[in-house]
């Protein structure tokens, strides 16, 4: 069989006759149940408070979980900065604010960058007619103090 032909369809193992099948249709509606009990209105019930988080979009959702791991970020620096600075009796309160800023600058940095950026458009191409595609991958590699790249097809 050819890869992209489909296969037949198999013959059922017992054909029913026409009053057969009727029988079994019967049969099947007789034995079938729906509930035709009207569906509740909604009443004057106040709404219930919900455990868990309220519901919100998902811009404000990312962006209380953005603010809650900044503040949990800049508790744990200042609380750690504090300490050093008890515990050494001479700590320079600006060079603390730096050695322990710095991380939480670049973390605040890096979460802004992957916040803009975007994922890859998924690519659609419709074409008419035959076509021809040719798909190559290269491997290269490259060793040696004088570096010398071998791509190998």
């Amino acid at each position: 069989m050819h890869p992209n032909t489909t296969p037949e369809p198999a013959a059922p193992a017992a054909a029913l006759t026409e009053i057969q099948a009727e029988v079994e249709a019967r049969r099947l509606i007789a034995t079938a149940y729906r509930d035709e009990t009207p569906l509740p209105a909604h009443g004057n019930t106040p709404p219930v408070t919900q455990p868990g988080r309220p519901p919100m979009s998902q811009g404000a959702t990312d962006a209380s979980v953005l603010m809650l791991a900044g503040g949990a970020t800049t508790a744990m620096v200042g609380g750690t900065a504090a300490v050093l600075m008890y515990l050494s009796q001479f700590a320079d309160p600006l060079v603390c604010g730096l050695v322990f800023g710095a991380p939480t600058a670049l973390v605040l940095a890096l979460a802004r960058l992957t916040k803009r950026a975007k994922p890859a458009p998924d690519v659609h191409q419709h074409y008419t007619g035959p076509v021809y595609q040719d798909q190559r991958n290269v491997h290269t590699t490259t060793r040696g103090v004088w570096a010398k790249t071998n791509n190998h097809p």
